[in-house]
């Protein structure tokens, strides 16, 4: 990781947005930019947490090992969201990895100016306790997605929940470009089974690929099987 010549605008991430004007200052004295290319590492699931990071542009993958060799996807994080702050507990450890997608700008601010902010400003601190009670929400209702719904309803809900975070291009295709591994173990399924999945969908007129870019045809159609109300083909 390496310092890039542009600075954020300290108007777009969640901790500028979240604290009064007059802290802006010192934000600008304490936070380091730091720029990324696709696939490296922010911060490593068991690494000391040393600090809190900010995405200022670019797309993020939080990550966590599964088995071994495997990996589940949380989330995906992109410009304005929040990185580290999972490790924030008594046992100062990131309990997961950040992984940038593509070309990417972060902020970082150091743990004792970010816990001084906390003291500053109460609306930060307001704001990151509803970030974490909806994390939780969200997670519990990953895991028992993951424990209880079928491979294709999981599938068709991680296509239409990149759709929903990340919208469309130009093209009318989901505006992330991932590696099909990456979706499948966003899906928490194995490569195998998203790639024998997706091809029911396309064979169904569900969505169309392009490379690693995925358009969604039917909308309306991926909803229904995730609520169990149609097959796939």
């Amino acid at each position: 990781m390496k310092d890039p010549k542009q600075e954020c605008d300290l108007k777009s991430c969640f901790l500028c947005t979240s604290c009064i004007p007059d802290w802006l200052p010192a934000i600008a004295a304490h936070k380091k930019n730091i720029t990324l290319k696709r696939g490296q590492e922010i911060f490593k699931e068991g690494d000391t947490v040393e600090g809190i990071f900010f995405v200022y542009s670019g797309k993020v993958k939080v990550h966590k090992r599964w088995d071994d060799d495997k990996e589940l996807i949380l989330r995906f994080a992109k410009g304005g969201d929040i990185l580290g702050h999972l490790g924030l507990g008594d046992d100062p450890l990131y309990p997961i990895s950040a992984t940038a997608v593509e070309n990417t700008i972060v902020c970082y601010v150091q743990i004792d100016f970010f816990e001084s902010t906390l003291n500053v400003n109460p609306q930060f601190a307001v704001k990151l306790m509803k970030l974490f009670a909806n994390a939780l929400q969200e997670s519990e209702k990953r895991m028992r997605n993951l424990a209880h719904m079928p491979v294709k309803e999981r599938i068709a809900q991680a296509l239409l929940s990149l759709k929903n975070q990340f919208g469309l291009n130009s093209g009318g295709y989901i505006d992330i470009e991932l590696p099909k591994q990456d979706i499948a173990s966003y899906a928490g399924v194995a490569y195998e089974t998203f790639f024998k999945v997706t091809q029911e969908f396309l064979q169904g007129g569900l969505i169309e690929v392009n490379g690693k870019s995925f358009r969604l045809v039917n909308e309306d159609g991926l909803t229904e099987i995730v609520e169990g109300k149609r097959e796939s083909s």
